[in-house]
């Protein structure tokens, strides 16, 4: 997605409860610039990869593998009370949080 638009729009597996759209602050507070890898999800209920990596509930769209970075605590926290499992992309989860 490009920047206007997701300015413009905010996350659409998100916005609900992260409210980024407009926000520039917090845009820049929940995502990151420094990633490693890129997946391309089309069909991310049926696929493997998306299952594997956890974004088989999530939109098509195209997502890091990993992502340099962690969100701040308050920010965990919004998601978890929408009812979201929070599993960290940056390499820190362990099995057990899977």
């Amino acid at each position: 997605m490009l920047q206007a638009r997701f300015m413009r729009e905010g996350c659409p597996n998100c916005e609900h409860f992260l409210r980024l759209q407009g926000s520039l602050d917090a845009i820049q507070e929940c995502t990151s610039q420094v990633y490693e890898g890129l997946i391309t999800l089309a069909q991310p209920k049926e696929s493997w990869v998306a299952k594997w990596q956890r974004l088989d509930g999530y939109l098509p769209g195209v997502y890091a593998v990993k992502v340099i970075g962690q969100l701040n605590d308050d920010v965990i926290q919004n998601v978890e009370d929408a009812g979201v499992r929070y599993i960290p992309r940056d390499g820190s989860a362990s099995n057990d949080d899977t």
